[in-house]
């Protein structure tokens, strides 16, 4: 198979070798009947990890959130978030197909709208209006260029949609992200939240998997929704040990692929046709535009990038992503900035 510099995403991870021997080494039984002793050990361990009482693990983030959220609302109920969001832009229309909830998207600052937005959105309760039900904040933002939400931010917002009566959700994909970015604990970030949820298989490296937290009710209500979907496993202790795993091995290490992105962006900021603000890289993702002047779209740079044996995304007409995760190193981060100025110069 043909390596690449992957930076097309960190769901682009490969299990590493001490990854693979927890894998195989796992106790399993049927995770449906809550008999598998290595999920049962991992939604402990995710739980406490969030100050919340109960967790369940699932094959997706995605469902994470599509189960979060069916749990939250009832059809025709409306979620509040940013327009940038995954449950708005990545999930097929879940939403509304699963849940048959209404979105009410903000328009917010690389992701993350204001307590004074979610003021103005919220409307006087009317019978002719969808029923405002949930407040929804995805940390960090994807399509914000990985930024983190200031605590301060999420207090306020949270505590005006908790004196609202709405329930509070965060799509905590990058969550841990976040945490070592900040230095804030991930139970912090999370305190405030009816449902949260942390992935395995973007920056921590696991293979497949994600894990939903919340009270007990909640959680209990949360596996009829699961079981909905078919979400229910059986010997999943195969995957949830590579997830114990990244827990024990892959949080602190994000430090390095913060530092890789800043590397990253720092070399791309010095490009003639690059458009780019080292500074507004906080953790993994970077976002570049192609200056108006030059001639290449995003999706032909991302082709040439691709034959010289870089891979990045594009993600608009003119903009691009690259992500920085496990399997990238600074050396390959040199290159890669070696490749896409070889690939503007022509």
């Amino acid at each position: 198979m043909t390596r690449y510099i992957e930076l097309f995403s960190d769901t682009k991870t490969r299990p590493t070798a001490a990854m693979r021997a927890a894998i195989a080494a796992a106790d399993v039984g049927d995770e449906a009947a809550f008999e598998d002793p290595t999920v049962n050990a991992l939604c402990e361990r995710v739980a406490a990890l969030l100050g919340k009482e109960a967790a369940l693990f699932t094959p997706s983030g995605t469902m994470c959130n599509q189960i979060a959220l069916a749990v939250l609302g009832r059809p025709g109920d409306e979620v509040i978030c940013d327009r940038t969001a995954h449950i708005v832009n990545y999930e097929a229309g879940g939403v509304g197909a699963n849940a048959g909830l209404n979105l009410l998207a903000l328009d917010g600052e690389r992701g993350r709208y204001g307590v004074e937005q979610l003021r103005a959105a919220l409307r006087f309760p009317l019978r002719h209006a969808p029923r405002q039900r949930i407040v929804s904040v995805e940390q960090t933002s994807n399509l914000g260029g990985g930024a983190v939400w200031p605590i301060e931010q999420l207090d306020a917002v949270t505590a005006l949609a908790r004196g609202r009566g709405l329930a509070t959700h965060m799509d905590g994909a990058r969550l841990l992200n976040a945490c070592v970015a900040t230095g804030v604990p991930a139970a912090r970030y999370a305190r405030d939240f009816d449902a949260v949820w942390i992935d395995f298989s973007k920056g921590l490296g696991a293979p497949v998997g994600a894990a939903l937290a919340g009270t007990r009710a909640f959680i209990e209500e949360a596996w009829r929704v699961k079981q909905r979907y078919g979400g229910a496993m059986r010997q999943a202790g195969v995957i949830a040990a590579a997830a114990l795993y990244a827990l024990d091995h892959h949080v602190e290490r994000l430090a390095d692929d913060h530092a890789n992105a800043k590397r990253l962006a720092a070399g791309l900021a010095m490009l003639d046709g690059i458009a780019l603000d080292p500074a507004t890289v906080e953790t993994n993702l970077v976002y570049f535009a192609l200056a108006p002047g030059v001639a290449l779209d995003a999706k032909t740079l991302c082709e040439r990038a691709l034959a010289r044996g870089v891979r990045v995304g594009a993600m608009g007409p003119r903009l691009v992503r690259a992500v920085t995760h496990l399997d990238v190193s600074a050396p390959d981060v040199d290159v890669a900035v070696g490749v896409i100025g070889e690939v503007l110069r022509g």
